[in-house]
């Protein structure tokens, strides 16, 4: 399957981090899915996904988060809020639950991906990288809002990434200060009001020429 590339850059020229959503407008059901999937099938280092998706329905749920959100409209006004979580460690258990199911999905023994398991442990459980495991962990639930920005665009949808907002807040209003996953940023997805200004603004980038490097 492929894509134009112009229709990718078109895709990509058309998305800005919306400010102010139609509220009455919600994204239809199959696109929704579609999005979701977007997010499954998001890459991760080693394939771990270290990672959880919260879609926050509950409009008085939604109230809830959107003081600590620096009161942004966005939270309560989008068709569709996800919270992306990121563990907080990295253990044997989720070695072993992601070498089961490659095995599964790839008929493959699990003893012939031992030595796999073996190079993840000594990265991220036993190795240096696992005193900075929640960065690391973080890192990749940004590749995972990456990939649903790019998916929303193409679909012709909405977003806007949020960074701010109180991580410690959000924890204990969505009851994950004892769970495996901790709050590491918000994306609001729908559609425009015709009353946002920032729809018609200019794109600001640097050119190519300065950002890009060729050795």
């Amino acid at each position: 399957m492929t894509l134009a590339p112009d229709d990718l850059l078109t895709a990509l020229q058309w998305r800005y981090a919306t400010k102010i959503f139609d509220a009455d407008r919600r994204i239809p059901s199959g696109t929704w899915a579609a999005l979701e999937q977007s997010l499954v099938l998001s890459p991760s280092s080693y394939g771990l996904q270290p990672w959880k998706f919260l879609v926050i329905d509950d409009p008085a749920l939604r109230a809830e988060l959107r003081p600590h959100s620096w009161n942004q409209s966005q939270i309560t006004d989008a068709s569709h809020l996800v919270v992306f979580l990121a563990q907080r460690t990295v253990t044997e258990a989720d070695l072993d639950r992601l070498i089961s199911a490659t095995s599964t999905a790839r008929g493959v023994a699990t003893e012939q991906l031992s030595g796999y398991r073996e190079l993840m442990a000594k990265d991220l459980v036993h190795g240096p990288r696992s005193a900075r495991i929640g960065t690391w962990a973080s890192n990749q639930v940004y590749i995972a809002l990456g990939t649903f920005m790019t998916a929303a665009a193409l679909l012709g949808v909405d977003t806007c990434p949020i960074e701010g907002f109180s991580p410690p807040d959000y924890d204990r209003i969505l009851g994950l200060e004892s769970s495996p996953y901790r709050t590491a940023v918000v994306c609001a997805a729908g559609y425009r009001s015709p009353t946002d200004k920032y729809a018609t603004l200019a794109k600001v980038r640097y050119p190519a020429s300065e950002l890009i490097e060729r050795r």
